[in-house]
C-alpha cells in the first residue's frame, strides 16, 4: 500500500486491500464486504464503502465505473475490457495501458483509465 501522512492503516482497510490484491474478478463493494466479513465479522458495509472511496482517492486501488462500481487492487498501468453481455471485466496489459501520466497542453495528467467495451470470447 502506498503510504502517506494522511493514510491510516486500520485493520479494516488492510483486510479490504489484501482481498482486492488477491481478487481477479474486479468485485463490487458488497462482494468485498461479504469476503472481508469472514475475517472481520464486526465490519459494516458502510465501513467498506468509506475505505474503498478513501483508497480510490489516494490511488491505492482503482474504481471501475460500470452498472455498479467495481474495484481493482492492481494499480499498475493496464486497461479494462468490459463484456456488455455478461458484465465480466478483464485486465488488458500491453501498449494500450502503458500511457504514462505526463503534462499535456491542457494541464498535468495525474492518472488515467482506459475501458474497452464489447462481447467477450465466452459470450461471443
Amino acid at each position: 500500500m502506498n503510504a502517506n501522512k494522511q493514510t491510516r492503516f486500520t485493520n479494516q482497510k488492510m483486510a479490504i486491500w489484501e482481498y482486492l490484491k488477491s481478487a481477479k474478478t474486479h468485485p463490487p463493494a458488497e462482494e468485498i464486504y461479504n469476503q472481508v466479513r469472514k475475517a472481520l465479522p464486526r465490519i459494516t458495509l458502510a465501513t467498506v464503502y468509506r475505505n474503498l472511496k478513501e483508497m480510490s482517492q489516494q490511488g491505492i486501488i482503482q474504481e471501475i465505473p460500470d452498472k455498479i462500481l467495481r474495484y481493482d487492487g492492481d494499480t499498475s498501468l493496464h486497461a479494462h475490457f468490459i463484456c456488455e453481455k455478461c458484465g465480466k471485466i478483464y485486465d488488458i496489459f500491453g501498449k494500450c495501458g502503458l500511457v504514462k501520466p505526463t503534462t499535456s497542453k491542457v494541464g498535468k495528467i495525474k492518472k488515467h483509465q482506459i475501458y474497452f467495451y464489447g462481447i467477450c470470447k465466452k459470450c461471443g
